[in-house]
C-alpha cells in the first residue's frame, strides 16, 4: 500500500501528463485536482492508496458519493476521472492492473442544454443598453454598465467560453477590426469573427475609458486587457461577469437562474443552428475539437427540418 503523500505525488504525475499531452487547460486540471483529491482521502481513511487500491473500494467510493447526495451526473464524472487515472498508472507500470476497469456508472442521459429564445437575449441586451446610456448615472457606474453592455454583445456575437471572453486582449477592440484571435482551451488559436453592434459596443466601451481622467482609471488605460480589473489576473473574473449577468437578467424580468454566460454561449450555437448555420462551422466557431461536443445541439437541428419538411412538404397536412 502507498500512503495519502504518494497519492498527492501520482496525481501531480497524472495531471502533468494531461497538460502535456492531451493539452488539458487550467480549470479542467483543478477539477481533475478536486475529484481526485476527494477520492484520495477517502481511501487514505480506510489506509489505502492508489497503487494497490481493489475494485471493491472504488464501489465503496462510489457508493459513499451517493449516500452523500452526489448528483448521478456528478458521480459519473468522479469515476470518468478515477479511470483517466487508473489507465495511466497501468500505462507507466505503476499498476499492474486497472481495477476501474470493469466498473459500470450511473445511467444518465445528456440533458440538453439550458437555451435563452431570441427574444430573451433581445431583452438582455436592451437592458444592459439602457444602462450603459442612463444619462444621471456616475461617470464609473456608467462605465461598468458599458462593459457589461459590451461583454453580452461580444459573447452572443461569438459564443466564447466565458474565460476567452475576459481574458480578450485590449487589442481586439480595433475599430477595422473584422475577425478576432482567440486563445482557447489546449491554448489552440482559433479565428472568430465580429458583427457591427460588438465592434460598436467594444469601441464605445474604450471610448467611455479614455474619456476618464487618468488618475481616475489608470490601470484600465494602461491595461492590456479589453476588461482590465485589479484583481491578480488583471482582468475581469469569470465570477464577477456571472454576478451581474445575473442582476442583469433580474433587472430584465427574467430568472437569474437560468441566465449564465455559458447558457448565452448555448443560445449563439442553438440561433445559428436554428437560422441553418452548419454543425460543423458552429463546431469551428465554438472551438470545440470534438463534434460529437457540438452534437448537444442537434436537437435544435432535427426539430428545424421537422418545422421545414411539415411547412413545405406538398403533401404535408395543411
Amino acid at each position: 500500500m502507498r500512503s495519502n503523500t504518494s497519492d498527492a505525488k501520482l496525481i501531480n504525475l497524472f495531471l502533468d501528463m494531461l497538460a502535456a499531452e492531451q493539452g488539458a487547460g487550467a480549470n479542467t486540471l483543478d477539477a481533475y485536482r478536486r475529484d481526485l483529491t476527494d477520492f484520495s482521502e477517502f481511501l487514505a481513511s480506510a489506509g489505502r492508496g492508489f497503487a494497490g487500491v481493489e475494485t471493491q473500494a472504488l464501489r465503496d467510493y462510489l457508493a459513499d458519493l451517493d449516500a452523500r447526495g452526489f448528483k448521478s451526473s456528478s458521480v459519473a464524472r468522479r469515476l470518468s476521472a478515477m479511470r483517466h487515472l487508473f489507465r495511466f498508472l497501468l500505462n507507466e507500470r505503476i499498476r499492474g492492473d486497472d481495477p476501474a476497469a470493469i466498473l459500470s456508472g450511473p445511467k444518465r442521459g445528456r440533458g440538453l442544454p439550458k437555451v435563452l429564445s431570441i427574444s430573451d437575449v433581445d431583452r438582455l441586451l436592451t437592458r444592459a443598453k439602457a444602462l450603459s446610456e442612463a444619462p444621471e448615472t456616475l461617470k464609473l457606474q456608467r462605465l461598468r454598465a458599458m462593459r457589461l453592455y459590451c461583454l453580452l454583445e461580444v459573447l452572443y456575437a461569438t459564443g466564447l467560453r466565458v474565460s476567452e471572453l475576459v481574458a480578450l486582449p485590449r487589442s481586439a477592440a480595433r475599430r477595422d477590426a473584422r475577425m478576432i484571435v482567440v486563445r482557447g482551451k489546449g491554448d489552440k488559436e482559433r479565428l472568430v469573427p465580429l458583427n457591427e453592434a460588438s465592434r460598436q459596443a467594444m469601441a464605445d466601451y474604450i471610448a467611455a475609458i479614455e474619456a476618464l481622467k487618468p488618475d481616475a482609471q489608470k490601470n484600465a488605460a494602461s491595461s492590456k486587457w479589453l476588461f482590465p480589473s485589479f484583481g491578480e489576473s488583471g482582468h475581469l473574473t469569470r465570477q464577477h461577469f456571472a454576478r451581474e449577468l445575473k442582476e442583469l437578467a433580474a433587472a430584465a424580468g427574467l430568472a437569474p437562474r437560468l441566465v449564465s454566460p455559458h447558457v448565452l454561449r448555448h443560445a449563439f450555437a442553438s440561433h445559428l443552428l436554428h437560422n441553418g448555420a452548419d454543425l460543423r462551422i458552429v463546431q469551428t466557431l465554438l472551438g470545440h475539437t470534438d463534434i460529437s461536443t457540438t452534437q448537444i445541439y442537434t436537437h435544435v437541428v432535427e426539430e428545424r427540418l421537422k418545422s421545414l419538411v411539415r411547412d413545405l412538404h406538398p403533401l404535408a397536412e395543411k
